[in-house]
């Protein structure tokens, strides 16, 4: 697909997964409507990228019925139309389902699932009124496979992923592409601000940047695949598990006793960095 002159929608868009989307579709040429709760974030990120293309910043929350309605009307006014949404937004509590409050379960519900399906169903009168397009989503292998202290964040990705599959499925051969990115673990603030919150088992794949896994964001907009996987040998691990999950419970001491000495030397790293600055 040609980015130049498209509108891109980027939930989650001033940091991490989503910047880096924002960037690569900046230097394609695509006008950009990134939307995130910091304002000041999304300034930051927005006059970045202004000298490569236009740029547009929405402060909201994705869980606002109301603010994910006027997110695409003033996408349309801005631009003209609505190419491409990619809803990357996502929050994640890491710890076991009794030691989260319950408010912050539905949160999770809110963001990571909830969502996307709204701003996914209303891209589609856009979508068609510009005769193609894409929804993007970005998903998670935790939608495969549980691991430990994320089964509520697991059980929206694998929702996520379920609606995707689906939506796919409805909007075939209707010029529309839907899409799902499902990375590991990504060296971004979401999991290195606290690793100690992570669990082990996140830490034993190996680690995609945000970069790569904004260039999948990309890719999936004019191919033909529905789900990539970041990295794929971990893709293919979590679907042998989903598939076996007494391999699962099997394989996690060895898992674990690896993503402790990952961990133990990332955080090794994070320190000596400090030190230096």
């Amino acid at each position: 697909m040609i980015f130049k002159d498209k509108t891109v929608i980027i939930t989650g868009g001033s940091e991490g997964v989503g910047a880096a989307t924002a960037r690569l579709f900046a230097e394609a040429g695509a006008n950009l409507m990134l939307v995130a709760r910091n304002k000041k974030n999304l300034e930051a990120i927005a006059e970045e990228l202004r000298d490569k293309t236009k740029v547009e910043i929405f402060a909201m929350d994705v869980s606002d019925a109301d603010a994910c309605v006027d997110v695409f009307k003033k996408a349309k006014f801005e631009f003209g139309s609505v190419d491409i949404l990619v809803n990357n937004a996502g929050i994640h509590a890491c710890a076991n389902v009794e030691q989260v409050e319950p408010a912050e379960l539905a949160r999770m519900v809110d963001v990571n699932l909830r969502a996307p399906i709204l701003l996914s169903r209303l891209a589609l009168p856009y979508l068609r009124e510009s005769g193609e397009g894409a929804i993007i989503n970005v998903g998670s292998l935790a939608g495969r496979v549980v691991y430990p202290g994320a089964a509520t964040y697991a059980a929206t990705k694998a929702g996520l992923r379920s609606f995707s599959l689906g939506l796919a499925d409805e909007l075939r051969g209707t010029g529309i592409k839907i899409g799902l990115v499902s990375p590991g673990p990504i060296s971004t603030a979401f999991i290195m601000d606290d690793m100690d919150k992570v669990s082990d088992i996140t830490f034993s794949q190996p680690m995609s940047s945000a970069v790569e896994v904004a260039q999948s964001v990309l890719d999936l907009c004019g191919n033909n695949i529905i789900e990539e996987s970041i990295p794929k040998r971990s893709g293919v691990l979590s679907t042998i598990i989903g598939l076996m999950p007494w391999l699962g419970r099997q394989l996690r001491p060895t898992l674990e006793r690896k993503g402790q000495r990952v961990k133990k030397k990332l955080k090794a790293e994070a320190r000596a960095a400090a030190q230096q600055e």
